[in-house]
């Protein structure tokens, strides 16, 4: 089998463009894969383009072989999203030509379902009344998990009203669905140390499940400071795009829990590795996944497999109304929890016609440093 094109599909969600590719085969079998860049979408599309004279002609099933040869090609760059999309749309391929689902050719499942936790479902006021009540709504809906940022623009420091407004909202949350609902409290890199120290204790009242990356993600050590002064778990490593990386985190002994995000390590492969670093240090992974469904998939075909999953992101329920008909096929959250579908390969399916009804934008970004973010208007 020889890899004959690859397309760039971009579709515009309002507040995150996605880019996907398609790989296409001189046996007829197309592989999908995602690279989409959070705030980075001409210059992704254009370095898959600037690839393919690279990978036609390569064998899409010598996985390893493949993408080994694009690093070096990089000059050993890790090549973030666009070397993960290229590789996940391979094992497309190679489990729709071995007609088995992804979970099968990575060796089969330890549990029948995965616990999720709910993201993007505020989307109003930053208020405690509008985040309660959007918080009560998911937790109607099924799930027994919610991941939000309270903190607005925050950078570095917060005034005495904007952080009393901050533990507020948590607080209004919590009331809201009960002991029972894991709250995850989302700090998106903000705060210096101390000011991280002094809200986690403010927030240990509440019971979060996790503070995650309260101070700059490439600043290990300053992440592993905070872990050792508060009493509330923290987690990170999202932005740790190298398993080495996550691994350097994690050998500093002060996290028990790490969040890696597929499109950055190196695919469904890097993200392998990131599992197994994790286990070397008893640690578990909740995967970070902030994209389409279609990340959704690959993560739940992976995280099915592996004995140290602790729980999965997810931001399919509270996506742009008709942007999933873009996609079909992908698991869907059912009361809490989510399955591989039996599908060969990932599973998903993209309708490139609908996805023309969705052009990108140069507004469809989240800039979480300016006011009224959360309302995740892009470019609507």
């Amino acid at each position: 089998m020889k890899i004959t094109d690859i397309k760039v599909i971009v579709v515009g969600n309002p507040w995150k463009n996605w880019i996907f590719i398609r790989l296409l085969t001189d046996e007829g079998i197309d592989g999908l894969g995602e690279c989409t860049g959070g705030l980075s979408t001409k210059s992704h599309e254009a370095d898959v383009l600037e690839l393919k004279s690279r990978i036609i002609g390569k064998d899409p099933t010598n996985i390893q072989g493949l993408i080994d040869f694009i690093r070096k090609t990089l000059f050993l760059d890790t090549g973030g999203g666009v070397v993960s999309g290229i590789e996940t749309a391979c094992w497309d391929i190679v489990g729709k030509k071995h007609n088995a689902p992804l979970y099968q050719l990575l060796g089969g499942k330890v549990r029948e379902r995965i616990r999720v936790y709910a993201n993007g479902w505020y989307q109003g006021e930053r208020q405690p009344e509008a985040f309660a009540k959007a918080a009560k709504k998911m937790v109607d809906s099924g799930y027994t998990a919610l991941k939000f940022d309270p903190f607005g623009k925050a950078y570095k420091y917060m005034t005495v009203e904007e952080e009393d407004l901050s533990i507020n909202i948590v607080a209004a949350v919590r009331k809201a669905v009960g002991d029972k609902t894991d709250i995850m409290i989302e700090a998106h890199d903000r705060f210096n140390i101390s000011q991280a120290v002094r809200l986690a204790h403010r927030l240990e009242p509440y019971r979060p499940f996790w503070f995650e990356t309260p101070v700059l993600s490439d600043n290990p050590e300053a992440i592993c400071e905070v872990a050792r002064r508060v009493n509330i778990p923290i987690i990170a490593g999202e932005r740790s795009h190298d398993p080495r990386k996550l691994a350097k985190l994690l050998s500093l002994g002060a996290l028990d829990m790490v969040n890696p995000e597929y499109l950055g390590v190196g695919g469904i492969t890097g993200l392998l590795d990131c599992f197994a670093i994790a286990r070397g240090f008893d640690a578990y992974v909740a995967p970070h996944n902030a994209q389409s469904p279609y990340s959704t998939a690959i993560n739940v075909h992976v995280g099915i497999t592996q004995p140290n999953l602790l729980i999965q992101e997810c931001f399919d329920d509270s996506s742009v109304e008709g942007l999933d008909q873009v996609l079909s096929g992908y698991p869907r959250v059912k009361d809490g929890f989510i399955e591989p579908t039996d599908a060969p390969g990932i599973g998903v399916t993209l309708n490139e016609e609908i996805a023309k009804k969705y052009p990108y934008g140069d507004k469809n970004f989240l800039w979480m440093f300016e006011d009224d973010w959360e309302k995740r208007r892009g470019a609507r």
